[in-house]
This record gives C-alpha cells, sequence and structure tokens, in this order.
C-alpha cells in the first residue's frame, strides 16, 4: 500500500494547473499592432470574411482593396460607442466620394439588438459581425469602441483605442485619403 507516494504527484499536478491558469489569465491583448505602428510601421489588416449584419452572405476588408477604410469596432451596449458613431456616419458620407469607407464591426450583440441601435443612431455604413471575437483577437481589440485607419493597400495605418475624435480622424485620415496605392 502506497497512498503516501500519491501525494506529490497530485500537488506537482495542482501546481502546475495553476500555473498555466495564471499564464492564461494574466496574456493582455496582443499590443503588436500598436508597437509597429508606434515605431512608424504599416501593419498588413488581417483579411478574413465575417457576416454582414443584416443581410444575406460575408464581407471582408479584401472586398474594399484600393479604399482607404475607418474600420470600427463596436457594440450596441458601449456608450462611447453610440457617442461617435454620429461622427463615423458623417465621415462616411464625406470620404465615400474619394474611394474611401467607413467599416463597423459589431461585437458580442444579438442582430436585432444591433440593427436597432443602428435605425436609432441613422447609421447607414455597412456593419459585420465577429461573433467569436476572432477577428477582433486579430486586431488586438480590448475594449470598445476601437477603430484602426487602413491605408489603399490593405495596411493598418493608424489606431484608435477609444473613441475617435473629429481631431484623430483629421490628422491621421486625410493623409492616408491623398496616398495613392
Amino acid at each position: 500500500m502506497r497512498p503516501r507516494l500519491y501525494w506529490p504527484v497530485s500537488l506537482a499536478a495542482a501546481a502546475l494547473v495553476a500555473l498555466l491558469t495564471y499564464g492564461v489569465a494574466s496574456t493582455g491583448p496582443d499590443t503588436s499592432i500598436d508597437e509597429r505602428l508606434a515605431a512608424g510601421e504599416r501593419v498588413e489588416a488581417p483579411v478574413r470574411d465575417l457576416p454582414v449584419l443584416g443581410a444575406d452572405g460575408t464581407g471582408s476588408l479584401a472586398d474594399h482593396a484600393g479604399k482607404v477604410v475607418v474600420l470600427n469596432v463596436w457594440a450596441s451596449w458601449c456608450e462611447p460607442c453610440k457617442t461617435e458613431m454620429p461622427l463615423l456616419q458623417r465621415t462616411h458620407e464625406r470620404i465615400e466620394p474619394r474611394d474611401a469607407l467607413v467599416l463597423g464591426i459589431d461585437m458580442q450583440d444579438s442582430t436585432e439588438r444591433a440593427l436597432a441601435f443602428l435605425r436609432e443612431e441613422g447609421i447607414e455604413f455597412t456593419s459585420l459581425r465577429d461573433r467569436d471575437r476572432e477577428y477582433a483577437r486579430e486586431l488586438g481589440v480590448s475594449a470598445y469602441p476601437e477603430t484602426f485607419l487602413i491605408d489603399r493597400a490593405g495596411r493598418i495605418a493608424a489606431a484608435r483605442r477609444g473613441p475617435v475624435t473629429e481631431e484623430w480622424l483629421d490628422e491621421h485620415l486625410e493623409p492616408l485619403l491623398e496616398e495613392r496605392a
């Protein structure tokens, strides 16, 4: 009978599980995009087919190749998202004639709730749904809203972690609109 030999193995297994749990829990959002942007680099934007909110089919950044895209990650229950939506709609209307657009990525909403939010806010630009949050993880999204400016070559040129302002858009978007791919 060797019951005393099992406790060291059990203790070691428990310690390993605790260490793995700590490692997973302490991992924050991916900041590599922010670090590369801060170093003056542009980062290839991840491309993934996502369902179009309120329509059949899928969409992705690849559908807008050669255009400047203001990619905004939002949720209907997010108060700062509600605040910035009118600015994003005005921006969409202003830049669309310049071969550019705003593209939304809805997170953590039911379809009905998200569509009601867009109707209430008068938002007409297309939004996609990231149901499993995998696309947002590729972008390093940790909160809402977050906005990424994608150049005509499909690279992230600027990122805003938090609500956009007209000043930020003027500073970062206008130079992208003037560039040719």
